[in-house]
């Protein structure tokens, strides 16, 4: 008998332990994803029990909680919702968080592991809980003159901090007024969340991290960094300047913009076939390099990987599985199924700014109590070394030319030397054109990278370019954040 129950006891003492250690794992170590998962509903009633932290820029809450008179203890706001839309995000009564709301939901409703003791500290205590406020790496000023500059385009301005990754501007448009879908009535918020969804702009598509386009000519920094770092070619190598290529194995012709020869002569140097942004030696270099060469540099910059900045960043892409030389010829001037989000094409140009190294991009600044103590604060974080500090300097030797004296000459600033180049992609044989400036300033101490994008031909259909709509833009907004 005695036997039976020592048994029974030890079967219960492992079911009670295998309970506690369960719990104990959820409690602890799974309670931030369990939060996090869109589907906890409860989370999100939860958050509207306290008040939830304040995304901060500069300072100044860009959202908050204010006390409401009704179910809901708190109203979320939006002080100048559509500038900052593409950053915060919203959180509605009936879905799922965006933005930032959602990636760092966690932490603005005080639920996230590191605010554990803080959360027992409240309900010893008995304090109000409140949410983690979020200081974002948002410059106002940037921010501002990235909105203005883009005007009615559709498209995207991305700046960031080339030496720390810090994104200092995220423009998306069109854009929308997340307070229309934060307001405490079903009815009016499935409204107006249907009205964006059937908008043909696509107003809820974040175009700075999340919308894909090809990046045309801007694409040819990743081949020219291919180049410089085989040790095969530098600025003075040639290529046969013709005026049409036909592509191995095709009868298909590539052409340069105009339909020209690159300049005058015979050969046409690297240094000028990316001044004027040629097509044709492009393609040639392209075969010559070998599709391998360009899908290891264009993964060192950053293509094919995922990044979070909390936020999920799209990942660009050049295609693997390995190309023959006829789609390599393509993918060299930025077509075929090469595809890039305007931060990825800002990292391209902040890692030459950055003297070879790509920074891992990131909008968060710090995270503070409610006592505003920090609970944790950026860290620059390298991605990686894409190439030698000799390398980058050539590159931005070449990339200011193209704006003194090249095919992105829209961008010069007086009494600055600005380092950059131009994309026009093709989507098609009648769609309109994509257009892009990507670049950095100053070039010989680089505080800033850009890239903008314009959708859609900027209503110009296939007669638009890089360097009539785009460059325009980036010359705008760097001259505002040099100027402040």
């Amino acid at each position: 008998m005695n036997r039976e129950l020592k048994r029974v006891s030890i079967v219960v003492m492992l079911m009670f332990i295998a309970l506690l250690s369960s719990t104990s794992i959820v409690q602890a170590f799974e309670a931030e994803s369990l939060n996090a998962d869109p589907r906890n509903t409860r989370t999100l009633y939860d958050s509207y029990s306290v008040e939830r932290g304040a995304i901060l820029v500069d300072g100044d809450p860009i959202a908050q909680s204010v006390p409401a008179d009704d179910n809901f203890k708190y109203l979320r706001t939006y002080a100048n919702g559509p500038l900052y839309a593409s950053v915060t995000g919203f959180i509605p009564i009936n879905g799922a968080p965006t933005g930032l709301e959602f990636a760092l939901n966690s932490e603005l409703t005080g639920t996230s592991n590191s605010q554990f003791f803080d959360k027992i500290s409240d309900i010893v205590t008995g304090a109000t809980p409140k949410g983690a406020a979020v200081e974002i790496t948002i410059d106002p000023v940037a921010q501002q003159a990235a909105w203005d500059a883009l005007g009615d385009q559709t498209g995207s301005v991305v700046v960031t901090e080339p030496a720390t990754g810090r994104i200092l501007a995220m423009v998306s448009k069109p854009s929308y007024d997340p307070n229309r879908l934060t307001v405490h009535d079903n009815a009016a918020v499935t409204e107006a969340y249907d009205a964006l969804v059937n908008d043909a702009g696509d107003p809820l598509i974040d175009r700075a991290i999340n919308s894909l386009n090809p990046p045309g000519s801007v694409f040819k920094l990743v081949v020219t960094t291919a180049a410089l770092e085989s040790g095969d070619f530098t600025p003075d190598s040639t290529f046969p300047n013709l005026q049409t290529y036909i592509a191995p194995g095709t009868t298909s012709e590539i052409e340069n913009s105009g339909g020209n020869t690159c300049g005058g002569g015979d050969t046409v140097t690297l240094a000028t076939a990316l001044r004027l942004s040629c097509n044709v030696p492009f393609a040639e270099l392209g075969v010559q390099l070998g599709d391998a060469a360009i899908l290891e540099t264009a993964k060192k910059f950053g293509f094919n990987s995922e990044f979070q900045i909390p936020m999920d960043v799209t990942a660009s892409i050049y295609p693997e599985g390995g190309l023959d030389d006829a789609f390599t010829a393509q993918t060299a001037f930025g077509q075929y199924e090469v595809q890039a989000t305007p931060l990825q094409m800002a990292m391209v140009s902040g890692a030459i700014a950055n003297k070879g190294v790509v920074m891992q991009p990131n909008v968060v600044e710090e995270i503070l109590a409610p006592n505003l103590s920090s609970i944790s604060a950026f860290e620059p974080q390298e991605f990686g070394r894409v190439m030698s500090a000799e390398t980058a300097a050539t590159l931005t030797e070449m990339m200011v030319n193209g704006v003194q004296t090249g095919a992105a000459s829209n961008a010069r600033i007086d009494g600055v030397n600005v380092a950059g180049k131009t994309g026009t992609a093709q989507n098609g044989s009648t769609d309109p054109y994509t257009l892009w400036f990507t670049g950095f300033a100053p070039a010989e101490d680089p505080d800033y990278a850009i890239s903008v994008l314009v959708e859609d031909g900027g209503g110009m259909g296939q007669t638009g370019f890089g360097n009539l709509l785009a460059a325009p833009i980036a010359q705008q907004v760097l001259e505002a954040v040099l100027n402040k």
